[in-house]
This record gives C-alpha cells, sequence and structure tokens, in this order.
C-alpha cells in the first residue's frame, strides 16, 4: 500500500521516515565527531558531506511534509486526550527542528562565507552574501541548541512508540514499521 490509510503509514511514508531516521542519526553521530578532527582535507570532507546530507535532510523533510498534506495520515490511535495532544506536539516541533537544523547550517556557511555544493554536484546559494561574524555566530548557536532539542525529542518520540508498542500492545509502532496484519 502506498497511500497512508486510516488505520496504518502507508510505504512512502514509512521509508521516508526510516530513511530520514538514519540520516539522522549519522549526521549527528559525525557532527559530534568532526569538530574534534584535525584540520586536514580529510576533515573538509567531513564537513562537505555533513553538509550534503544535511541538504538531504531539509528535501526529504520538504518531501515528508508535502507527502503528509497529499496522502494524509492515519487516524489517532484511541487514547487520553492529553496524550494525543502531546504526540502532536512532538511531532509538529520533530517537523520544525527538520527544517530549522539544515537552514541554521546553511545559514552558518552561508555567514562564513563558504561556497555550498550539494554533494559536489549542484551548488547553492547563499542565504547571506559576505562574511558575517555575528550572523554566523548565531546561525550556530541555532544549530547546536536545535540539534540538543531534536535529539531529546527524538527519544521522547521513539521511547513513546516503544512503550505504545511493550507496554499498552496497540498498534503505534505496527503502523510505521509496516507490520500491521
Amino acid at each position: 500500500m502506498i497511500r497512508n490509510a486510516s488505520d496504518r503509514w502507508g510505504s512512502v511514508s514509512i521509508a521516508l521516515h526510516w530513511l530520514t531516521a538514519l540520516l539522522i542519526l549519522g549526521l549527528a553521530t559525525v557532527g559530534l565527531i568532526m569538530t574534534e578532527l584535525p584540520s586536514s582535507p580529510f576533515k573538509m570532507q567531513v564537513y562537505a558531506l555533513h553538509k550534503s546530507f544535511g541538504l538531504t535532510v531539509l528535501a526529504l523533510a520538504a518531501l515528508r511534509l508535502l507527502w503528509r498534506l497529499l496522502a494524509g495520515s492515519p487516524d489517532d490511535v484511541p487514547g487520553p486526550r492529553l496524550q494525543t495532544m502531546a504526540a502532536k506536539a512532538v511531532h509538529v516541533a520533530l517537523y520544525a527542528l527538520l527544517f530549522a537544523m539544515p537552514l541554521s547550517g546553511w545559514l552558518f556557511n552561508s555567514a562564513a562565507g563558504f561556497p555550498l555544493r550539494w554533494f559536489g554536484l549542484v551548488s547553492l546559494p547563499k542565504l547571506f552574501t559576505g562574511y558575517n561574524p555575528g550572523l554566523k555566530q548565531l546561525a550556530g548557536e541555532i544549530h547546536e541548541t536545535s540539534f540538543y532539542i531534536l535529539a531529546a525529542l527524538l527519544l521522547v518520540h521513539a521511547g513513546a512508540a516503544l512503550f505504545h508498542h511493550y507496554i499498552k500492545r496497540d498498534d503505534t509502532l505496527k503502523r510505521m514499521t509496516g507490520k500491521m496484519p
């Protein structure tokens, strides 16, 4: 099933979800260690790949949002109203961060005066022209703070899915793994 149904996510949504999750885990790991690398051509390559994969997450976030608007989403899993509202708030925050993280990285790169090429294939425009140390610092702080908020929300998101699966024994996790009967 490609499209989303009232009781489950479709294959496109599932694939976009897990691909995004995999990329974020990789970006987080690399992002945490790349600043400690000694200055070298290898470090420059790691940064370039980090930027390219970050831009890929931005594109996937836009695609996910567009697909969600076109294909809809399953009905809420029955539960307490506060739980449903919390789940929706976390999802909105996750989507916002999927845009904020790469955009703040792009802004940081622009304010630092560096060129930006997606996997060396496509040059992207600067979001700000010229070197601007104040904007660079602000964008860097937004990028770093957004990372820690994203990490916390992802732990909440994954923890809630596991809670639903193992404690409540409902279909919340199964709807996103495609393991529905």
